[in-house]
C-alpha cells in the first residue's frame, strides 16, 4: 500500500522548525549570551543556517541582539513560553509542595529532571533557606554520565535504550570512556543494591548528589529526582545515609499523589 507523503514544501517548514527549537534550546538557565560561532558549535548547525535561523528568530521575538555585541540571549517570546509550561502543569505544581517539604527537613536542594537530548534538564527545583547555593535552578542541564540524577535516569531506562546512551557517552568522553563506564556501572550497582546513587563533584566542584529514578503521572514518566548541596567538609556516605530514607519516601509518596496528573514532558 502506498502510504501519502508529506509535501516537499511541508517538509522543509518542518525541518526549519526542529533547527530553530535546536537554536533556542542552546542557550541555557544561566542566561549567557551566545554568539553564532558558540551556537554553531552547540547545535552542529551550519554557519549559514544558524546565521539565518538567529536572524528569524530576532524577527520574531524569540531572541534579542546584546547591546554593542554579536551575541544574542533569549527573548520575552521564548521566556513567555516557558512561564506558561511552568504554571499550567499540574504534576510540576502539585510536585512542588512536597519537594520543598524535602528540601527544608534535610536542608538541601531538590531537583526533578527530565531527559533532554544526551542530558537532564531541572523541570522542578526547591531550596532550603540554610543550603549553600549550587547556582541551579529550574532550566538548568546537567550532563547525564557524570551526575547523580544522570545515572539514576539511566538506569530506569530498559536496556536497549540505556546502553545505546551509555555507548554515546563513552564515545564523546574519547580517551575516558572506558573509565566512564566503568563509574556509571557503579553507579548502577548502588541504586541496585541501596535503591539510590551518589555522585561527589559530578557537576561542580565540592558539591554531591543523591538520586533516584521515579515514573510520575498517569503515563508514568520517567523523570529522576535528586538532593543535593555544596559544602566543603563533608562525608559522603553519611550524607546519602542521612538523604536517601527521606529521599525514597518522598519519590514513593510523589508516585501515588501524582498517579492521576498527565506530565504533558
Amino acid at each position: 500500500m502506498n502510504l501519502p507523503r508529506c509535501p516537499a514544501s511541508e517538509n522543509s517548514t518542518l525541518m526549519t522548525v526542529e533547527r530553530g527549537l535546536e537554536v533556542l534550546r542552546a542557550f541555557r538557565s544561566n542566561r549567557a549570551p551566545l554568539s553564532n560561532a558558540e551556537l554553531v558549535r552547540r547545535t552542529g548547525l551550519s554557519k549559514a543556517t544558524v546565521s539565518r535561523l538567529t536572524s528569524t528568530l530576532i524577527q520574531v521575538g524569540f531572541l534579542r541582539l546584546v547591546p554593542g555585541k554579536r551575541e544574542f540571549e533569549l527573548s520575552i517570546g521564548a521566556l513567555g513560553i516557558g512561564h506558561a509550561y511552568l504554571s499550567t502543569n499540574d504534576l510540576l505544581q502539585a510536585a512542588q509542595p512536597l519537594l520543598q517539604d524535602l528540601a527544608d527537613r534535610l536542608d538541601v536542594s531538590v531537583a526533578l529532571a527530565v531527559r533532554d537530548g544526551i542530558d537532564m534538564l531541572y523541570v522542578d527545583y526547591r531550596v532550603s533557606r540554610k543550603v549553600a547555593t549550587l547556582r541551579l535552578g529550574v532550566g538548568s542541564v546537567l550532563p547525564m554520565s557524570t551526575t547523580s540524577i544522570g545515572r539514576a535516569y539511566l538506569w530506569g531506562l530498559p536496556e536497549e535504550e540505556q546502553q545505546r546512551l551509555i555507548e554515546e557517552h563513552k564515545r564523546r568522553a574519547g580517551l575516558q570512556g572506558d573509565a566512564l563506564g566503568h563509574a556509571i556501572h557503579a553507579s548502577f550497582d548502588e541504586l541496585e543494591s541501596t535503591g539510590t546513587c551518589a555522585v561527589l563533584g559530578g557537576f561542580q566542584r565540592s558539591t554531591f548528589g543523591v538520586s533516584l529514578p521515579v515514573r510520575l503521572g498517569r503515563e508514568r514518566t520517567l523523570m529522576s529526582m535528586s538532593c543535593g548541596k555544596a559544602d566543603v567538609d563533608f562525608d559522603l556516605p553519611s550524607e546519602r545515609e542521612r538523604i536517601a530514607p527521606a529521599l525514597k519516601e518522598t519519590a514513593a509518596r510523589l508516585q501515588v499523589q501524582l498517579a492521576n496528573c498527565g506530565s504533558g514532558l
